[in-house]
């Protein structure tokens, strides 16, 4: 049941960590070409999200865990960061794009 739902890990992301994950294996997710198109065609969203809190919190393509494959991974140094990044983004993708948040 737990390796179907993922609910136990997914808890103590969010509870524990304050991160989130979409955990989604290699085959699900879309070529490296596409995220950076994708990241091309929305520079202000970006930029918007980067503002949240300079410095503070950046995104970065994920390249190093599925070859050829590709995800977002954000990050930011609290809480309330997250809630804007996601207020912002305001969807599960971005742009259709898996992301992954991540409090550092």
């Amino acid at each position: 049941m737990e390796i179907q739902s993922k609910f136990l890990r997914h808890a103590i992301d969010n509870f524990v960590y304050d991160n989130k994950n979409h955990y989604l294996p290699c085959e699900k997710l879309p070529a490296e070409a596409e995220v950076r198109t994708i990241i091309q065609e929305h520079q202000d969203v970006i930029q918007a999200i980067e503002q949240v809190n300079p410095g503070l919190v950046g995104i970065e393509i994920d390249v190093t865990t599925c070859p050829g494959r590709a995800d977002l991974l954000i990050w930011y140094a609290s809480h309330n960061n997250r809630l804007e990044i996601e207020r912002i983004i305001g969807n599960d993708t971005f742009f259709g794009i898996p992301y992954r948040l991540n409090n550092r």
